[in-house]
């Protein structure tokens, strides 16, 4: 009996210092919310799109070597991209940052669609993402180094995620190699950590040349380089029949000539091709190349292109998502206060609602082991590297879409900042857990190695390209 209630005694001692490290981490981060909502509305206002976020991964660096982090810059050949470091030994447990914004959608923070005159906007709320990964590495920076626990946090700055895949060319730059877990989150108009899906994607911009000449006086002596892409186009929406059906193919004429009345002799047409399973995306883009080399063919002129982007399918681990959706619910959601709540309303009479529904975002979706793939992230890379989770948090007001004026706007306000805090604490709680729980970490492993395969080997479906660090110049 004496030995059971030691037992029971010192399960209790420890169930009652695990719930003050969470109480007492996200007090700080609390206590700090104003100061990282400053650095977030910053990266926000500059609204720097990808691999041209100079001004704000230098801050998010500056932010994290005040707080005693060793950085690197300039890693994987990629001038924005940085490594922030502290601690040593086991676990090394990575946070993935973001900060790069999306061009076209400049937004004021008010709740009616009006422009704020810049080239770009964050409607994918990676301002929030940066700064929150990193609020979560300084939180658990400062648990290690107050309980004397073995262990690295690694903050891992980001750039370019909206179609530039920084790192696709990180991780085959061997920046995951001794990375025991990666964490990461994303801006959403929920809470929720579920298991998350993503489509593979690969991306390139195919650029036909032909011959100029007067459209009316000497049509004959031209080759149109837009017959080109205009032929090209016709041919792969023919093909759109016959790809399985869950594949997804986008594009837009980025150059199609300057004037009606001159043969055109460039342009220029940017390509997308995804589906869940990235043999299906190699075969779908193979035969666009096809097309492309035909349309050329067929119209007398030349053309090439320019892989800008490849990443794979998101690959889940449950054992380390049940932990987050565990400490998200431990987080728990937000309330709008009155002005929020009037911004809210406005937001949702945009998008077709009567009102906003802040339960949503008071609350955490329920728990799911599956989920279905609408979009692309360069993680997808990561999560083929490493063990990784993710979650969401509700920093746009509920029903809005990502890349939206919407998410522009919330993401400039402090229902943003709220979201983004929750985040941070989900983020550090998990970290830290992984600090303390050994075993946690070989599970998520193992898990990791099974559904990966033993043999599996990793290969960028960008190939061996440099870093498209132009793609948005």
């Amino acid at each position: 009996m004496r030995i059971v209630a030691t037992a029971i005694a010192i399960l209790c001692i420890s169930m009652i210092s695990a719930q003050d490290d969470a109480t007492k981490i996200m007090q700080e981060i609390e206590s700090k919310k104003e100061s990282y909502a400053q650095i977030a509305h910053t990266i926000w206002s500059e609204a720097e799109m990808g691999y041209l976020e100079y001004k704000s991964s230098a801050l998010l660096k500056e932010t994290l070597e005040k707080e005693g982090f060793s950085i690197k810059s300039g890693v994987a050949e990629i001038p924005t991209a940085f490594v922030a470091e502290y601690g040593n030994g086991s676990p090394v447990i990575a946070i993935l940052a973001e900060y790069d914004a999306l061009p076209g959608l400049s937004q004021e923070a008010v709740a009616e669609k009006k422009s704020a005159g810049k080239a770009a906007g964050h409607a994918c709320g990676h301002h929030l993402f940066g700064t929150a990964s990193s609020a979560a590495a300084i939180a658990a920076k400062n648990w290690l180094a107050s309980s004397g626990n073995s262990g690295t946090v690694r903050l891992i700055g980001c750039p370019a995620e909206e179609g530039g895949g920084a790192k696709v060319y990180m991780v085959r730059a061997g920046l995951f190699d001794d990375v025991d877990v990666a964490l990461h989150w994303h801006p959403s108009s929920q809470n929720a950590a579920s298991a998350g899906a993503a489509l593979a994607n690969k991306s390139a911009k195919f650029r036909f040349h032909g011959i100029s000449a007067h459209a009316a006086g000497a049509p004959q002596m031209g080759r149109s380089a837009l017959d080109g892409v205009e032929a090209m186009n016709a041919m792969v929406n023919m093909m759109r029949e016959h790809i399985p059906e869950k594949a997804r193919i986008h594009y837009v004429i980025t150059s199609g000539g300057k004037a009606p009345n001159v043969v055109p002799d460039f342009a220029e047409v940017y390509y997308y091709a995804r589906h869940n399973r990235r043999d299906v995306v190699i075969d779908i883009f193979d035969r666009i190349v096809k097309a492309g080399e035909g349309a050329a063919l067929g119209t007398g002129t030349t053309m090439d292109y320019e892989m800008i982007n490849g990443v794979h399918e998101l690959l889940p681990n449950l054992t380390l998502q049940k932990r987050m959706h565990d400490n998200l619910s431990k987080v728990g959601g937000m309330t709008y206060t009155d002005k929020e709540l009037e911004f809210a309303n406005k937001i949702a009479v945009s998008l077709g609602y009567d009102k906003a529904n802040t339960e949503i975002a008071a609350s955490i979706r329920p728990y799911k082991t599956e989920a279905k793939a609408y979009g692309s992230t360069d993680v997808g890379d990561v999560s083929f590297a490493v063990p990784t989770v993710g979650m969401s948090a509700a920093t746009w007001v509920p029903g809005t879409a990502a890349h939206s004026w919407q998410a522009v706007a919330a993401g400039g306000t402090s229902i943003g900042h709220k979201g983004m805090v929750i985040a941070a604490k989900t983020l550090a709680l998990t970290a830290v857990d992984l600090f303390k729980n050994p075993e946690l970490v070989k599970a998520a492993q193992s898990e990791f190695i099974e559904r990966r395969g033993a043999d599996f080997q990793y290969i960028p479906l960008l190939g061996d390209r440099a870093p498209a660090l132009d793609y948005r110049k």
